[in-house]
């Protein structure tokens, strides 16, 4: 299924995009951009049992017309269409998670990114990785550190894949690990049953949000929420109640969500630290 007209002036709406439906490198940096601002990643729905459905159709639904956020299946997915619909070549890839893993303590594949090609290279697209999602494209090349809005990253080589870096208070940060074996639909589909249903895992059993800022990210694991500022100091503390977690899911992450379920989250979080 491919993205109707409607959908796609809905979904520039929705990121504040107003500018040509070109498949040009500025193009793709602004769609990344406002996509990263305006849509958030959460996992609200999976928490409370609901799981996360892949078809276009309900990814438009609920990211655009509902105006609701989703995890890196749901953005990423919504995004490949976005950019297909515009003629860029563009094709989905698949990463293991590093980041606040053990070393040596690999994860599956559970990670959707993209690969873009454009008469300047190819570049990776990004906007699903929660508090450390892309806010730009970054080139696929080996070494150098690249700029972005946020955080500077690199891309490293390890073996016959690539990590992912960021520099995040000085040091070098794995994200994730990477093949350039494009990805089929069904990949994700078993990828997304399996975080999104399988009792315990990170997706299921805690509550995560972020969206950034121009100049801060805002971040949200279980009760502890973050505010890191893009080039200060990093504070957090503690949701208390469950009036503050829906002021914060609102203020911050634009999550507008019916009474029920922000209090059924708060039942799910309301004993971790």
């Amino acid at each position: 299924m491919t993205l109707r007209d409607s959908d796609l002036s809905a979904y520039f709406a929705r990121i504040g995009y107003s500018g040509p439906p070109e498949a040009t490198l500025p193009i793709l940096c602004g769609i990344v951009a406002g996509h990263a601002a305006a849509i958030p990643f959460e996992n609200l729905d999976v928490l409370l049992g609901g799981g996360a459905r892949l078809d276009i159709g309900n990814v438009v639904d609920k990211l655009v017309q509902r105006r609701r956020g989703g995890y890196c299946f749901e953005h990423n997915t919504l995004l490949l269409h976005v950019l297909r619909a515009l003629d860029f070549e563009a094709e989905g890839l698949a990463a293991r998670v590093l980041w606040n893993r053990p070393e040596g303590d690999p994860t599956a594949r559970t990670h959707m990114l993209l690969r873009v090609r454009l008469p300047e290279g190819e570049f990776l697209a990004d906007v699903g990785f929660g508090g450390l999602t892309l806010t730009c494209p970054l080139r696929l090349k080996l070494g150098p550190e690249q700029p972005t809005p946020h955080e500077p990253h690199r891309l490293v080589a390890a073996g016959d894949e690539i990590e992912l870096h960021a520099r995040l208070d000085g040091s070098w940060v794995p994200l994730y690990r990477f093949s350039l074996l494009p990805q089929l639909p069904i990949d994700y589909e078993m990828a997304n049953w399996f975080t999104s249903t399988c009792p315990n895992t990170l997706f299921t059993a805690n509550l995560m949000c972020a969206r950034p800022d121009p100049d801060r990210r805002f971040g949200l694991f279980n009760r502890i929420f973050t505010i890191r500022h893009r080039n200060g100091p990093v504070e957090r503390r503690t949701i208390a109640d469950a009036v503050e977690l829906h002021e914060v899911l609102t203020r911050e992450f634009r999550i507008i969500l019916p009474e029920a379920d922000w209090r059924a989250a708060w039942e799910r979080i309301r004993e971790a630290a």
